[in-house]
C-alpha cells in the first residue's frame, strides 16, 4: 500500500507559525495579566506585589496553552525539567515586569498603567525567544 505524506514545513514557516500561535496565546495572557494587575495595583495593593499575583495567574494559563499549542511541533514532553525551565523563563519575565513597575510607579511616580507598556512591548518577545530555544526547543 502506498502512503502519501504531507510535505514537511520549512523551518522558517514553522517559526512563523509558532510566533503567530505564541502571539495569540500571549495576547490572551497579556489581557489576563492586565485584567488582574491593573485593578489590584490601582485599588488594592502595592503595584509590584500586584505584578507577582497577575503573573502567577497568566503563567498558569500560558503554560498549558504554550506547551500544547504554541510549541506543539517541538514534541517536547512536559517533564519536570520542561516545567522548571518554563518557570525560570516566566520568573525572568515577572522580574522584568516588576522592574518596569517599580521604575514607572515607585521611582517616577507615574500612574499604575505605565508599566503595562513595556510589559506588552518588551517582555513577550524576550519570553518567546527563551521559550522557543531553551524550554521547548
Amino acid at each position: 500500500m502506498i502512503q502519501a505524506s504531507l510535505p514537511q514545513a520549512s523551518p522558517r514557516r514553522e517559526l512563523i507559525g509558532q510566533l503567530i500561535r505564541f502571539g495569540l496565546v500571549g495576547l490572551g495572557s497579556t489581557v489576563l495579566y492586565a485584567a488582574v494587575y491593573w485593578p489590584l495595583a490601582t485599588y488594592v495593593m502595592w503595584p509590584v506585589l500586584a505584578v507577582v499575583i497577575a503573573f502567577a495567574v497568566a503563567v498558569t494559563a500560558g503554560f498549558f496553552l504554550h506547551s500544547r499549542w504554541s510549541f506543539k511541533g517541538h514534541e517536547r514532553t512536559e517533564d519536570k525539567k520542561t516545567k522548571a525551565q518554563f518557570l525560570a523563563v516566566q520568573t525572568a519575565g515577572m522580574l522584568m515586569n516588576a522592574a518596569f513597575t517599580w521604575i514607572a510607579v515607585d521611582w517616577l511616580h507615574g500612574p499604575t498603567w505605565w508599566p503595562l507598556v513595556p510589559a506588552v512591548l518588551v517582555t513577550p518577545f524576550v519570553t518567546f525567544a527563551l521559550n522557543r530555544w531553551w524550554v521547548f526547543g
